[in-house]
């Protein structure tokens, strides 16, 4: 019998942050894997060595709690973007999901800004664009689509060479596929949906001390069915 694959997931957030088993088990749930086939490494403590990463079946990036590209303030960051680097000279099968989606633009030779004026928190509704429509993986979405959003560093240069594949009213570059490759990458959360997505904003809005402005985002957020199909689909393609 074949054994499962195992996928390694790339975290960036403190040791105590409680969104570390969180994530774990939104991608797990929505890959449709158990929790022990996703095993995680924060990056916190340094990026892991290529050839460590290399022995995992696919690798995924997730998000970034208080660290940010255009920051440069992750330890070691440097040396994460050139892990993301030397993954997608090797065609690891990738992908990545928001703060993995700056990473492997900034690796590739796009640019990453702070652009607050043009934040996305909350649910908003993408846009495919011509590549994104035949793309084997975004081409299975609907022209316009609902994704789970939170970011304030954005894509103001995608790389040469990869075509964008959806786009918002706010930032235009919202996915990446490096062609002939299993690597994708997206600006919004495809691990979250509505329910994760709303118990993450109102841990952090209690403990901000702003629990009243738990359910004016509730009201605010969308289902988001599509985006959040994009895991499972990934696993399909790869895995069959």
């Amino acid at each position: 019998m074949t054994a499962a694959p195992k996928m390694l997931l790339l975290q960036a957030r403190k040791p105590d942050d409680v969104m570390l088993a969180h994530e774990h088990e939104c991608f797990a749930d929505t890959l449709g894997v158990d929790q022990d086939r996703l095993i995680p490494h924060n990056l916190c403590s340094g990026p892991p060595p290529i050839e460590q990463a290399m022995r995992y079946d696919a690798v995924l990036v997730g998000g970034s709690g208080e660290y940010s590209v255009s920051k440069n303030n992750l330890p070691e960051q440097d040396g994460y973007l050139e892990l993301l680097g030397e993954l997608v000279a090797r065609n690891k099968a990738m992908f990545a999901s928001c703060f993995g989606f700056h990473g492997m633009v900034q690796a590739l030779g796009g640019e990453v800004i702070r652009d607050a004026e043009h934040m996305e928190v909350g649910s908003f509704e993408l846009t495919l664009t011509e590549h994104g429509a035949r793309d084997e993986l975004f081409g299975k979405l609907p022209a316009r689509f609902w994704a789970q959003e939170g970011h304030s560093d954005r894509a103001a240069r995608m790389p040469e060479g990869l075509p964008c594949l959806a786009s918002s009213a706010l930032a235009p570059f919202q996915g990446l596929r490096v062609p002939g490759a299993s690597i994708w990458a997206t600006q919004f959360h495809p691990e979250l949906d509505f329910d994760s997505s709303f118990s993450r904003f109102e841990y952090f809005l209690t403990h901000q001390g702003k629990p009243e402005e738990a359910e004016a985002m509730r009201a605010r957020l969308r289902q988001s069915p599509e985006a959040s199909s994009l895991l499972r689909a990934f696993h399909e393609l790869v895995f069959g």
